[in-house]
């Protein structure tokens, strides 16, 4: 039976309270399928009694349950490989020359989901920046998914996962095979951390960061969230730091302070420079 007009309106709301996230009005089949999934989880005899349930206590583990199970977890190693070639040919390099006296450098992966993202990171940095592993380095995803973390954390991944972008010798010279699954080793997780955040509620303590990743995020959040959400990118974000946004997004109409800037096929942002500061 499909989900009436009424139970879906609530679901979306229960997920906007949760993580400020409103979804589509098409999505009416996916709450149906996903519900109906976690009803049965649960030995509950149908999904009107889920959602009673849910009603009763809108706040709870079933309710981060039922969020978590709506949340988009796409991603993918080395996704649209452009931001990935930035990072070889410029970005890290002109940070590498900025940051000599300090030897610090930090990196954000916002919205994680299981950590592909990061962890493509860390093999770029293996690869061709491996002086990078004598400073002190931070390379840190978020998620607001315990689920995601949990998967991101244990880097381990289907083969159809690792299919998605990962080039064969990284494969052979970073991961080992379990079964099915192909696991990152540990001396790769361990250049990693993974803490659970709200982009639309309270952000753990971080450092400031000379790279952010908010890809494909900021497109499930109404406008004045994504204000938001940029407004506080650009207080974690060093003055002279990069951030990269999702093809689709910009920061254009929702935050001044950002402006696009060109290295190869890749568009990154970054903070324009005060009045009274160098360029």
């Amino acid at each position: 039976m499909p989900v009436k007009f009424e139970d879906f309106d609530f679901v979306r709301q229960v997920v906007r309270d949760h993580v400020g996230i409103l979804l589509d009005t098409w999505k009416t089949n996916l709450v149906e399928t996903r519900l109906a999934a976690i009803a049965r989880d649960e030995k509950l005899a149908s999904v009107d009694d889920l959602l009673r349930h849910l009603r009763a206590r809108p706040r709870g583990p079933l309710s981060t349950r039922v969020v978590e199970s709506l949340l988009t977890t796409e991603t993918s190693f080395f996704r649209d490989l452009h931001p990935f070639e930035a990072l070889r040919q410029f970005i890290f390099p002109d940070l590498i020359a900025q940051r000599q006296a300090q030897r610090r450098l930090a990196v954000w992966s916002a919205g994680c989901a299981s950590g592909q993202e990061i962890y493509s990171v860390a093999m770029l940095i293996r690869e061709h920046f491996p002086s990078l592993l004598d400073w002190s380095l931070q390379l840190v995803g978020t998620d607001v998914s315990s689920t995601m973390l949990e998967k991101a954390a244990k880097g381990r991944y289907t083969e159809l996962e690792i299919n998605r972008g990962l080039p064969a010798a990284a494969l052979v010279k970073y991961f080992e095979q379990h079964g099915l699954e192909w696991q990152i080793r540990l001396e790769l997780r361990a250049m990693v951390e993974f803490l659970q955040m709200n982009l639309a509620g309270t952000w753990c303590a971080l450092p400031k960061m000379d790279v952010i990743f908010l890809r494909n995020v900021l497109v499930y959040f109404d406008v004045e969230k994504k204000r938001e959400i940029l407004a506080r990118v650009r207080q974690q974000l060093h003055p002279d730091g990069f951030l990269f946004l999702g093809g689709a997004e910009s920061t254009i109409n929702l935050d001044n302070d950002f402006q696009p800037t060109y290295f190869g096929s890749a568009v990154v942002y970054k903070l324009r420079a005060r009045v009274g500061e160098a360029a």
